[in-house]
């Protein structure tokens, strides 16, 4: 499906903040298998060739490329559903498969939304550590002009490749980046073979041993990250995964240099306060660091005092 088309909505849709997301059940579909998507006599209405090639090398997620990974130049991308939806961006599953052969994989794209659409709402504050070298892009995209608007989108979706691709590289617990072809983000497909997503943080309801091995993973991953003088800079227990008892970090197009950054040591402050109010109140205790230690040690790690 090219970048500008309008993509296919189911009927369940799930906003990026929506607080009622864990009361409404979990009720997750399993895919068909891969025998009824028939790509061998050509494309179905929807689906499209593999975009892989139609990437540059700097596009592309970092190497040794995974080998779950398929690169296939013959290869077909087929929609199975939407993963998520909000105001920003929908995330949609993606089966790549070489047809005629067992070669597939899980993929999510994440397609941040085109010009005619509300989207951006927090743009404003992220925004200002990252104006780029032509002033005439950086009017369009301070008016929001159509253009501006598209050029954002554009632009979100580049700053979250990058920052997938360092942090991958770093050993922060992120889904690996595998591409980014205009405004849509290809990823590593978190979850079951049979595409059963991996639940979010907010979802599940950890017993006290669970409780604190997810929180010392948690640390671990937000430690790395100040280290690098970045911030999530909108860290809740909703842009984050738990799968098979390994925490993953998702939704990172908004990350912020802590130091460049006019408000860098508020969202830092911000992502602290927030995930420890949420374990806190799971009755996390006897920790170390306790969670309302993580504030000043995340300080400490990005040298801000």
């Amino acid at each position: 499906m090219p970048d500008h088309a309008q993509p296919r909505r189911g009927k369940w849709r799930l906003d990026d903040e929506e607080p009622t997301f864990a009361k409404r059940g979990r009720r997750r579909r399993a895919l068909p298998s891969l025998e009824v998507y028939d790509t061998t006599d050509g494309l179905t209405d929807g689906d499209r060739w593999s975009t892989w090639d139609q990437s540059t090398a700097s596009e592309r997620g970092p190497r040794p490329y995974p080998d779950w990974l398929v690169t296939d130049l013959a290869a077909a991308d087929t929609e199975l559903g939407i993963l998520k939806a909000g105001k920003e961006a929908d995330v949609f599953l993606l089966r790549r498969a070489v047809p005629g052969t067992d070669r597939s994989c899980l993929l999510a794209a994440k397609r941040y939304r085109s010009a005619e659409h509300r989207m951006f709402r927090r743009d404003v504050a992220y925004l200002e550590g990252r104006r780029v070298r032509d002033s005439r892009v950086n009017r369009a995209m301070a008016s929001r002009t159509a253009a501006g608007r598209e050029m954002i989108a554009v632009q979100w979706a580049s700053a979250e490749f990058a920052a997938l691709s360092q942090l991958y590289q770093a050993g922060v617990p992120v889904p690996y980046p595998v591409q980014v072809l205009g405004t849509e983000v290809v990823l590593e497909f978190i979850g079951e073979p049979d595409g059963t997503a991996a639940p979010r943080l907010a979802e599940t309801r950890p017993g006290p041993a669970e409780l604190v091995a997810i929180w010392a993973q948690l640390v671990d991953a937000l430690v790395i990250l100040a280290g690098l003088g970045l911030a999530h800079a909108d860290m809740s227990a909703y842009n984050l995964l738990v799968h098979r008892g390994r925490l993953v970090l998702i939704d990172l197009p908004q990350v912020v240099d802590v130091i460049a950054h006019p408000r860098g040591a508020e969202f830092l402050d911000r992502d602290a306060a927030n995930v420890a109010r949420w374990f806190t109140a799971r009755g996390l205790a006897e920790v170390t660091p306790a969670p309302d230690d993580l504030p000043a040690l995340l300080r400490r790690e990005a040298r801000l005092g």
